[in-house]
């Protein structure tokens, strides 16, 4: 069915980068721990290099919000706090850019330019985010035919959002400047399974770079999405790859439900009558209705506006569980911050009578197939929600309007704001131009390499040849194989991935709390056979815990073994085997390993048959 409706797609990526900050020597270290300080500002937006103020710019501002930035004075800096210029553009992280251009064969920019691109969510404490476009061209291979990359960009993170309110939003400068590559690709994709295999081709390739940041939240995908007859709608925050393919045909399927509405909805000459809001209060004044009971008790008011011919329309679904009724009321809640909408489709319902909605009917002068839109809140508030709702439903006669959208967990997506423009963008004069050059850029072992050395090599399995290979701890794993040669690679891979796993779940430790100079510890002392293997798990817990103690786990020689084992079974003549080997491991916990005690304790009973 996706095939059938002209399905366009294209993938932007963003991979943070370790380091330090894109445009100051601030490390990438993200924080959670109390804030040293914070600062206060309000947003403005500011015509861009054509002199033309964006349209999604323009809708932030009219929220007029306040922003509070929580900062540290040993990780963040004045650049951060906009109360510096910006650096030179950190080269390191060009370098890591450049690697990228060349696995995907991207023509570099000779001369390359930083732009301001406005931003005014507050997102940015400077009002605009930096980036810096560094190639064109190149492509990607899936099996469902090759994907063109339009774009290979250098930006700056945005903040953290740490919570949000009516008048205010809080963020935290730690994340803001880390730099990212954006990898956008051409809208060569034609459907949702091809959507994952291109975005999982480009991760594994940006993962193959040694200076990117690796786990959970370094990576993002957006997504652009369009059908024949509708329009590019763009898909913010699409973290899960799991989740792509869900994203791309739900968002399909909606285009297609509003063509088909702008269709039939033609087809009946449909016109809006002219914006005309209703003062519904009086009307409604003794509705048992929880929402209008509250608004009116707050001093607020209930106003409505009447839609020609879209009644039956509003409960259309276009996604699962998000109606027509749904965007009219995303949108009221972007534009004008209220808690959601009433409409005719839906009552009675929500403590509003039969006789109430016909009331209101009459007040709107509804036809038979009229539809209205009630909102109770301040009446500021109200206005501009309706007016809001009005333009979503002049957009309903043309079709898909164009929009960012967020996706949601389940595949759905809800409306963020207008599809901004190149009005936002416009050069960074701070910056000096970036002239990259390629002649020293050496390109990596990519992933796929990796996984075949692995398994041809070292004798990895092909599952934990992938699993190491794209572990955080990759590199300690090649130090440690190579410094090791005598210690069995898959030994180490094990110990660095799924021994960590069993930590967590069977044992309930947190094995983020061990540090590669842990396991460069762990592995010395069993290169020099200070413990043994088979402990190695008593020894992690230890070393998580901070209780490590060498003495502890400090291995006996062989004639200490067996004076041990050769003691407990004169003390147990005539016990069993098992009971004999449980007796020797819990007095050698530690000190030697179950294979020498059971080897040991097997000599010491034939030798004491004979």
């Amino acid at each position: 069915m996706i095939a059938q409706l002209g399905l366009k797609c294209g993938i932007e990526i963003h991979q943070q980068l370790e380091g330090r900050k894109l445009f100051c020597n601030c490390p990438t270290t993200l924080r959670d721990d109390q804030p040293h300080f914070t600062l206060k500002r309000k947003l403005r937006a500011v015509a861009g290099e054509g002199g033309e103020v964006d349209i999604a710019a323009q809708q932030e501002q009219t929220k007029d919000l306040t922003f509070v930035y929580q900062g540290y004075y040993d990780t963040t800096c004045l650049v951060e706090a906009d109360c510096e210029p910006p650096h030179e553009l950190n080269q390191e992280a060009l370098y890591t850019a450049l690697q990228f251009c060349k696995l995907v064969g991207a023509k570099v920019s000779p001369i390359v330019q930083v732009m301001r691109k406005t931003v005014v969510d507050g997102s940015n404490t400077s009002g605009f985010q930096r980036t810096a476009l560094i190639a064109r061209g190149g492509s990607i291979k899936t099996g469902e035919g090759e994907v063109n990359i339009e774009n290979v960009s250098l930006e700056e993170d945005a903040c953290k959002n740490l919570s949000e309110s009516e008048h205010e939003r809080v963020w935290g400068l730690d994340r803001l400047g880390i730099p990212l590559i954006e990898i956008g690709t051409a809208p060569d994709i034609k459907s949702p399974e091809q959507c994952q295999e291109a975005a999982k081709r480009i991760g594994t390739l940006l993962r193959s770079l040694p200076g990117v940041k690796r786990g959970l939240g370094t990576i993002r995908q957006d997504l652009n999405i369009s059908i024949t007859g509708g329009n590019r709608v763009e898909i913010k925050g699409a973290q899960d790859l799991r989740m792509l393919p869900a994203l791309v045909e739900l968002e399909a399927s909606r285009q297609k439900e509003l063509l088909k509405i702008k269709y039939e909805l033609n087809h009946q000459k449909v016109k809006l009558e002219e914006l005309k809001r209703y003062e519904l209060t009086p009307l409604l004044s003794t509705s048992s209705s929880k929402i209008i009971e509250k608004t009116i008790k707050d001093n607020g008011k209930v106003l409505g506006i009447k839609q020609n011919g879209f009644a039956g329309y509003m409960g259309r679904e276009l996604q699962p569980n998000h109606r027509l009724g749904t965007e009219f009321s995303w949108r009221a809640k972007v534009k004008a911050g209220v808690g959601g909408i009433l409409h005719s489709d839906e009552l009675p319902d929500y403590g509003i009578t039969p006789e109430e909605v016909g009331r209101v009917k009459n007040e709107l002068k509804c036809a038979p197939n009229d539809a209205f839109v009630l909102v109770a809140d301040k009446e500021e508030k109200a206005k501009v929600a309706l007016g809001a709702i009005y333009e979503r439903a002049q957009e309903v006669l043309m079709g898909v309007p164009k929009e960012v959208r967020k996706a949601n967990p389940d595949g759905t997506t809800s409306y963020l704001r207008p599809m901004p423009g190149a009005a936002r963008m416009y050069p960074e004069t701070d910056v000096p131009l970036v002239r990259p050059d390629l002649s020293r850029v050496e390109v990596p072992e990519t992933l796929e390499e990796k996984f075949t050395r692995y398994q041809k090599e070292i004798g990895l399995g092909k599952d934990l040849a992938e699993f190491v290979a794209k572990s955080e701890r990759m590199p300690l794993f090649e130090e440690l194989v190579s410094k090791y040669p005598k210690i069995k690679p898959a030994f180490v891979a094990e110990t660095l991935t799924s021994t960590l796993l069993e930590i967590k779940r069977k044992y309930h430790q947190d094995p983020e709390k061990l540090t590669e100079e842990h396991f460069r510890k762990l592995f010395q002392y069993l290169d020099q056979d200070q413990i043994h293997k088979d402990i190695i798990i008593d020894v992690l817990i230890d070393m998580s815990k901070g209780t490590f103690d060498l003495n502890n786990y400090a291995s006996l020689s062989t004639e200490k073994i067996h004076k041990v084992i050769k003691e407990i079974v004169g003390k147990n003549k005539g016990a069993p085997l098992g009971a004999l080997m449980g007796l020797c491991m819990k007095k050698l916990a530690g000190k030697a390993s179950g294979k020498v005690i059971s080897e040991t304790l097997s000599k010491i009973l034939t030798e004491g048959h004979k």
